[in-house]
């Protein structure tokens, strides 16, 4: 088997931990019997031999297929890595959903999304990325007794993302540590009222709405100083004509969201500016991970 899981991009400003969308960049995993274990990795992370030693997408295969089928068979498992390691693109999620809907696939067990996403929670305990990897599209997500509640909107193709991915990483644990243990009550109803709007905006698609609704005053500034070109990253892409620009989960990317017509004229801007890093555009995916049978 062969699956496919698209990189997401969480928070969105103000949606911190429960707000999420998938992007049509993909790691692909192939999966096949064999007479021994073995990994081979192209792309992202081929030249770091511990990924190979320590891979966690096989630990997390081999857990849950051990617990399908109580066996630990023999398999051949080949990356193709183009989701960016440590740049709030959900490359951590990728490896999640897709190692947990492998397993279930080759355990031929039939299983819904709904259980994969809830069996995700178990290795990340926030639904902000893994909601959209599961079924693509923006997600708007919260635990409630230990489960996932999620609801998706499908996104139009008339808006795409020009992503800035810098050359170096930010550290999600590090950058969690520099956040306040609490809050006052004016900045919690600050980012209660935005991500409403954000959420209400993408599922109306009234984009006019996105650059307002998607300011925040609890996470992204303080993040954001650990690579302070970001912040002019924000600001030529807004004045480019980006309907929102948002730290992409804890970073170091960039998420702008642009009108179809205007994603040239924005990536061109942000490629001048910023020639240290790579700028790309790309469509939503609005699937989430795709099986496909070999």
């Amino acid at each position: 088997m062969k699956i496919k899981i698209p990189a997401t991009s969480a928070n969105l400003g103000p949606g911190f931990d429960c707000l999420g969308l998938a992007i049509a960049l993909y790691n692909d995993v192939s999966i096949k019997s064999s007479t021994y274990y073995s990994v081979s990795i192209k792309g992202e992370g081929e030249q770091n031999v511990k990924l190979k030693k320590n891979n966690i997408f096989v630990s997390i295969f081999y857990d849950i297929y051990q617990e399908l089928t109580g066996r630990k068979d023999p398999f051949r498992f080949e990356f193709e890595n183009k989701i960016p390691f440590s740049r709030g693109l959900g490359s951590s999620s990728a490896v999640i959903v897709g190692a947990i809907a492998s397993a279930y696939e080759m355990a031929n067990v039939k299983v819904s999304r709904e259980i994969i996403l809830n069996k995700a929670l178990i290795y990340e305990t926030h639904p902000d990325n893994i909601a959209p990897a599961v079924y693509g599209g923006f997600t708007t997500s919260l635990v409630e007794n230990g489960k996932v509640k999620t609801l998706k909107k499908e996104l139009s193709s008339d808006i795409k993302v020009v992503m800035v991915i810098p050359d170096r990483a930010m550290s999600t644990a590090y950058s969690r540590t520099q956040l306040p243990k609490s809050y006052l009550m004016k900045n919690v109803i600050y980012n209660l009222s935005r991500a409403s709007l954000l959420s209400a905006a993408f599922f109306s698609e009234n984009w006019d709405f996105l650059r307002v609704a998607s300011k925040d005053c609890m996470h992204e500034h303080k993040r954001m100083k650990q690579m302070k070109e970001l912040f002019e990253v924000r600001e030529v892409a807004l004045r480019a004509g980006a309907l929102m620009s948002t730290l992409s989960g804890s970073g170091s990317s960039f998420f702008n969201l642009v009108k179809k017509e205007d994603a040239t004229m924005v990536a061109n801007s942000l490629k001048n500016r910023f020639e240290m890093f790579r700028v790309e555009e790309f469509e939503f995916d609005n699937g989430g991970f795709e099986i496909i049978k070999s």
